[in-house]
């Protein structure tokens, strides 16, 4: 009897066994996603992410569009506010010409003011005027025109023919001068 009860505890424990297997195949099964799930989930996720991708893209193209705009502007439009600036020294001119029974001396008095107009409006757009007298001659920012026997140092600038300009530290045009030489040379 004893092994009957044995052998029956042992097909109940076979049989208790096989049930908690399917138990935790059918819980696993409750848990885990059946593949087409596992497949549709991620089929979402990369639509989802190459919406993202084409949005990025997009904002990109738009962002180096509105960059090219925005420099072609700055080029086309770079000199608006200098021109501004000397819209008034026209006006002045354009009146001293039209303005009848002037004496020289009204003459004067009016192109003495519009140069100090034309000087503000050339500081304002940072060119500055080169007038290199009795500085050593630099051919990056000078133009030697001639040279004459001097007393001062070789190379040194005795005359400003011509007047240069830079724009910051860019020449715009070069000082035209003339250069000191050696007695003899």
């Amino acid at each position: 009897m004893q092994e009957q009860e044995h052998s029956l505890s042992a097909e109940a424990q076979v049989s208790a066994g096989q049930a908690d297997v399917e138990q935790a195949r059918e819980s696993r099964q409750e848990t885990m996603p059946s593949e087409h799930e596992l497949i549709r989930k991620l089929e979402l996720q990369a639509q989802e992410h190459y919406d993202a991708w084409l949005r990025a893209k997009a904002e990109a193209d738009n962002i180096r569009k509105r960059a090219q705009a925005d420099i072609a502007n700055a080029h086309k439009y770079a000199v608006e506010n200098f021109a501004a600036d000397l819209l008034p020294v026209r006006d002045a001119l354009e009146a001293a010409l039209t303005a009848d029974n002037t004496t020289i001396e009204a003459l004067r008095q009016g192109v003495e003011l519009t140069l100090k107009q034309l000087n503000s409006a050339l500081e304002k757009a940072a060119i500055k005027e080169v007038n290199p007298i009795g500085e050593k001659f630099d051919p990056h920012r000078h133009q030697a025109m001639t040279t004459v026997d001097s007393e001062k140092a070789p190379n040194t600038v005795v005359h400003v023919l011509q007047k240069g300009y830079v724009l910051h530290d860019r020449v715009l045009r070069p000082a035209l001068v003339t250069v000191s030489k050696s007695p003899g040379q």
